[in-house]
């Protein structure tokens, strides 16, 4: 039996939490190797073979190692293609092209705006760093922006790429979860119906819950 794929970091970390996700989905074994970052650990030689930017989280499946969360979720899916979810990566060119649009609209228009809030509203208060609140306020207004284009989408689709849940949507798991469980944001997504709906809904599924209850054991 081949030895379960290994994915170093914490799950606290969005990234990290991406890649869980996504092997949940797959129904592939995984071990889940801490990373001590307030120790610098993800600093350490050792670690910078396979992950050379010193971030989390990294990747290792036999004798291949990969990093960055969106590259790694992509190589599971293809790896992985028969196992568990078959609809999140799809072998269809038509809906894999949708489910890639929507991917990079969370990496290059969601993800900036969401990820910069919850930096300032979830883990800078961790960090006793001082929250910047021209930043706070920037990105709100940039977060909602994307939100009425996501809104609008919705209302003639289920989920993001199409009738299925996909990577587009999980992609989206990790940032609005702290917005909406601890950046008290929740309102930005429930204001909006179809958002609303699609959130209640990708929120809900088995695999995300798990790594909820992954990251408050940690």
């Amino acid at each position: 039996m081949a030895a379960p794929v290994k994915v170093y970091g914490p799950p606290l970390s969005t990234a990290v939490s991406r890649v869980l996700a996504c092997l949940l989905e797959k129904d592939v074994e995984f071990q889940l190797v801490p990373v001590n970052m307030a120790k610098g650990e993800h600093k350490n030689p050792d670690y910078l073979k396979i992950q050379p930017f010193g971030q989390v989280p990294a990747f290792q499946d036999e004798s291949i190692t990969i990093f960055e969360s969106r590259a790694i979720c992509r190589y599971i899916c293809e790896k992985y293609a028969d196992r568990g979810n078959k609809n999140l990566y799809s072998m269809n060119p038509l809906v894999k092209a949708s489910i890639e649009q929507w991917l990079e609209a969370e990496g290059q228009s969601y993800n900036p705006p969401s990820s910069t809030l919850v930096f300032q509203l979830a883990f800078a208060p961790r960090m006793n760093i001082k929250q910047d609140e021209a930043q706070i306020k920037l990105n709100d207004q940039k977060l909602l922006k994307v939100l009425d284009v996501y809104d609008q989408r919705l209302e003639s689709s289920r989920f993001l790429a199409g009738d299925e849940f996909t990577l587009a949507d999980l992609s989206h798991l990790p940032n609005t979860h702290y917005l909406v469980s601890v950046g008290n944001r929740g309102e930005a997504f429930s204001s909006r119906k179809n958002v609303d709906r699609w959130w209640n809904e990708i929120s809900s599924r088995d695999s995300w819950k798990k790594v909820v209850e992954m990251q408050k054991s940690k």
